[in-house]
């Protein structure tokens, strides 16, 4: 029923036992009021709630139990003894209702309902652990019975395309599943461990990576510099961060930005992460030999105005971009640097020389994600003396109220909900441009940018906190070094 009607009951009416209060998307549905009065033997009081919140919410409830019931299925299916294995694999590849093919559907829809961005299937000594990674951190959500283990990553290698026998070799594929009227790519990786495969797979939505820039998190005068790196007619303009910290969904973004009748995109991508219309997308194939290089040689022939790199991985890409840069073109791409001004400095170390980087480089975008804060149950108090430096607070009397993570039945008890970008935005004057030129270090090159206006990530991560967004342990998590408090 509460999928049917997209209903959830939150609880009974305090003075009455006999009425039950369920939230509803449409609670003008008389037939689903007078259904669930029936099947439950309540009387039941109908609350407008959002669709979209129900949805998560009946996943999060209902979907886990689901699963269990889908494993309990499987493993009296297996006790029953009327099937060997090879017949209960052919079995599992021809019934889509089976137990094993409905518990691998759980997980996965389970993942995206809870907003996860990473599913790990973990087999151990004794069960199979499965946990989905929320906002950033690992939760587990389910555990089952060893013997499900090799099912499981059996079921997932059918439809990711993987090859079935192969027990030995780590294996990667790709899966494109619909849930709730939603188009998700998930890129499976599969690994041998002592105990079995150790299954990941990476979510992300069709739609989720191509936002609006107002959806980014950017502060006003942030959106503003973003215009003003878009703006450079060529050159290069790279944006920075650790796997998971939103670079492509910055990429994504700028490419839509840019994204006009007028001009002629040209990505190559390993995998292409989401498909934006008018926008020509290529995608690496070693086997094919056609390599980050390769293709990059070839887009340079098919007369692009803007090119887009999926990454920089070693110094014959960094070339060919930066020559593409210098002759007209522009080009955006990613690099795994820790700040914005060792971005230049590791482009050095790939063998370009810096007076080309200064000349080609026009901006630089550093960026990681922290949790937002829980707005129904973050807890208000007063930030120490210490906490005052590393926001830096420079009056000591002042009092300042920073907001930590609580935990309710919103948040899974987490104290966050959802994730918000930090950035560190470094667009390249000429004196910026000279300074990078004549080979400087990485702390010449962030003390100029410091001096042009620049705030680093530690002074984003700090308005944040200022601001009740996120908590001063999310801001050490992403600025913190040896020798630093935060």
């Amino acid at each position: 029923l509460v999928n049917k009607y997209t209903a959830m009951p939150i609880g009974y009416d305090e003075n009455n036992p006999n009425i039950l209060k369920v939230a509803m998307a449409d609670p003008m549905d008389l037939v689903a009021v007078d259904d669930i009065s029936i099947s439950s033997g309540l009387q039941v009081e109908p609350m407008l709630s959002f669709e979209e919140d129900l949805v998560n919410i009946i996943g999060k409830y209902y979907g886990s139990a689901q699963a269990m019931e889908a494993a309990e299925a499987y493993r009296k299916e297996q006790q029953s003894g009327e099937l060997t294995e090879a017949e209960t694999d052919q079995l599992n590849d021809e019934i889509d209702n089976s137990p094993i093919v409905l518990l691998v559907n759980q997980i996965i829809e389970g993942g995206v309902r809870q907003r996860g961005s990473d599913i790990h299937i973990e087999p151990m000594e004794t069960y199979v652990r499965v946990r989905y990674r929320i906002d950033g951190a690992l939760k587990q959500v389910m555990t089952y019975d060893y013997s499900l283990a090799a099912a499981i990553a059996a079921r997932i290698k059918i439809i990711g395309g993987m090859d079935i026998a192969e027990k030995r070799k780590p294996q990667d594929g790709r899966i494109t599943i619909v849930v709730d009227r939603r188009e998700f790519d998930v890129r499976v990786s599969i690994l041998p461990t002592v105990y079995g495969e150790k299954t990941v797979m990476r979510l992300t939505s069709k739609d989720g990576l191509t936002k609006p820039k107002s959806g980014l998190g950017f502060s006003p005068q942030e959106i503003e510099v973003f215009d003003g790196i878009l703006s450079n007619p060529h050159g290069i303009i790279l944006v920075t961060g650790p796997t998971g910290s939103g670079k492509s969904t910055t990429l994504y973004t700028s490419l839509s930005e840019l994204n006009t009748e007028d001009v002629n995109i040209i990505t190559v991508e390993d995998p292409v992460e989401a498909n934006i219309d008018g926008i020509n997308q290529v995608q690496v194939n070693v086997k094919a030999e056609l390599t980050f290089a390769a293709a990059l040689r070839s887009i340079l022939r098919q007369d692009p105005d803007i090119i887009m790199i999926g990454e920089i991985r070693d110094g014959e890409t960094a070339q060919i971009a930066v020559q593409a840069a210098i002759t007209g073109h522009l080009v955006v791409s990613t690099l795994h640097t820790n700040s914005a001004a060792s971005t230049v400095t590791r482009i050095i170390d790939m063998g370009i020389e810096p007076y080309i980087i200064g000349d080609a480089l026009v901006g630089v975008i550093a960026q990681r994600l922290v949790r937002r804060l829980c707005t129904s149950c973050k807890t208000p108090r007063l930030a120490d003396d210490e906490e005052k430096v590393a926001l830096g607070i420079e009056d000591m009397d002042e009092d300042v109220v920073v907001y930590e993570p609580t935990g309710c039945p919103l948040c899974n008890d987490t104290g966050y909900s959802g994730r918000i970008g930090v950035y560190e935005m470094m667009p390249v004057s000429k004196s910026l441009q000279s300074v990078i030129s004549k080979g400087a270090t990485a702390d010449v090159i962030e003390a100029q940018a410091l001096s042009e206006g620049m705030s680093t990530l530690k002074m984003s991560a700090g308005k944040h906190v200022l601001n009740g967004i996120t908590s001063l342990e999310e801001m050490k998590k992403i600025t913190y070094t040896t020798g630093d408090d935060y």
